[in-house]
């Protein structure tokens, strides 16, 4: 699971470094980039240091630029507030430099959302990390046809912000196939104040793109009196596109720790730290609920046990008792879990005689299991496959083994077996 805590904000850059510092090969990485067949950039990824804490660096450096600065999406978004930080060390740079079908320095040119589908189809990246760019593009998309009232397929990347987003986006969405996210919490986000200077004006912090993603995707901004943009377009759909978790598990452990430098200086260390962590499994809570029975009919149980099994109760059984003056009677026992308590206890006060009942917690250690389901001869079943070390047992469900010989007229013994046999070569 990946834990992104965005303190100082989230960016596209930011978002890539923290997940190269975290273990994501810088091997498959470039390989992937390469692969896009984009011109006209080069990446640079090294160290930067903010606030005397030593953090990864990814820049993406388009022909023409001296200082690598964050061209965003459509709206090229540049913040005049605070000077770029450049304090670089030990980078490397890869130079993307292949024969220019486009001049990347005139803006004129776009792209729109099909042509960068394409470019990321065609690429060699895996089919996960396709999924995942062109998801990411998909909700920029969505929120640059809202913010400017064009249809979806309408909305076109200016092609100098394009290639910045374009190779920010994959860059992540490769860097999360390769440490193999499966789920993702992303902290409450922090947003700077004031204007930042764009193509189309002057706009107001957050920026339009960022609340669009914010609103409809439930990401949370907390607002600061740091004077700047802290969060980008690209770095809010990465948040929204990655996202599967609303909050982090009650307790977990921490594998291992990543930061991600941001170019701008601020007050508080501008990091994107991120977290690999593995949720602590939480024990069973169980509860077996106990009393004793003597003046109850046979159908009463009966009815009392199936009531309760369709209430939720993990077991119930009925064990011969001998009560005071040696009456005979029954022991009812009950194994619940405790969100199910209070409703079976009702059941059981219900529709028996008894007047009260014992209770205590339970635990139990579960062999793993799960439900297959085999093709017979006769028609679909289903077993239970348990789970002990090396060794597996199947045990058909008694409904399908039933059902069937009814259908089919045969032994009920003899269509178990075929279902077991048949469950056990799965």
């Amino acid at each position: 699971m990946l834990y992104l805590e965005c303190l100082s904000g989230i960016s596209g850059d930011m978002t890539v470094a923290a997940l190269l510092d975290l273990g994501a090969s810088r091997d498959r990485l470039l390989e992937g980039l390469a692969s896009l067949g984009l011109d006209g950039y080069e990446v640079k990824i090294g160290r930067r240091a903010k606030c005397g804490v030593e953090a990864c660096s990814f820049d993406v450096i388009l022909d023409g630029e001296e200082d690598g600065g964050s061209h965003d999406y459509t709206e090229q978004l540049h913040d005049h507030d605070h000077d770029h930080d450049h304090e670089h060390s030990h980078e490397h740079t890869h130079t993307h430099d292949h024969e220019h079908s486009h001049d990347h320095r005139h803006p004129h040119v776009h792209r729109n959302l099909g042509d960068i589908t394409e470019i990321i189809n065609r690429s060699a990246m895996t089919e996960r990390a396709k999924a995942t760019a062109l998801r990411i593009f998909g909700i920029v998309a969505e929120a640059e046809a809202r913010v400017h009232g064009n249809p979806i397929e309408e909305v076109h990347f200016h092609e100098v912000g394009a290639v910045d987003s374009i190779v920010d986006i994959c860059a992540a969405a490769i860097c999360l196939d390769d440490l193999d996210i499966t789920e993702a919490v992303i902290s409450e986000i922090s947003e700077g104040s004031g204007h930042v200077h764009c193509q189309h004006g002057i706009l107001p912090v957050p920026v339009p793109a960022v609340t669009a993603i914010a609103g409809e995707y439930g990401l949370y901004l907390r607002l600061t009196d740091t004077r700047g943009e802290m969060v980008t377009p690209t770095g809010a759909a990465i948040a929204a596109g990655v996202r599967t978790r609303e909050a982090l598990p009650d307790s977990f452990r921490i594998v291992k720790t990543g930061m991600g430098a941001g170019k701008k200086d601020f007050p508080k260390a501008n990091l994107l730290r991120a977290y690999l962590i593995e949720e602590r499994k939480k024990k069973e809570e169980l509860w077996m609920l106990e009393t004793n029975i003597d003046d109850a009919t046979g159908e009463a149980l009966g009815y009392v046990m199936d009531r309760l099994f369709r209430a939720g109760a993990r077991d119930v059984c009925y064990l011969p008792a001998f009560m005071k003056k040696n009456r005979p009677a029954w022991l009812l026992k009950v194994v619940c879990d405790e969100d199910r308590r209070e409703d079976l206890e009702g059941l059981i006060f219900c529709h028996t005689t008894t007047i009260g009942i014992r209770r205590y917690p339970l635990e139990r250690t579960a062999l793993p299991r799960k439900i297959l389901t085999v093709k017979t001869e006769w028609g679909e079943a289903r077993a239970k496959a348990v789970f002990r070390g090396e060794q597996t047992f199947c045990y058909p469900e008694y409904e399908d083994v039933a059902r069937l010989a009814d259908e089919t007229g045969k032994p009920f013994q003899d269509i178990y077996e075929e279902i077991r046999r048949l469950a056990a070569e799965v």
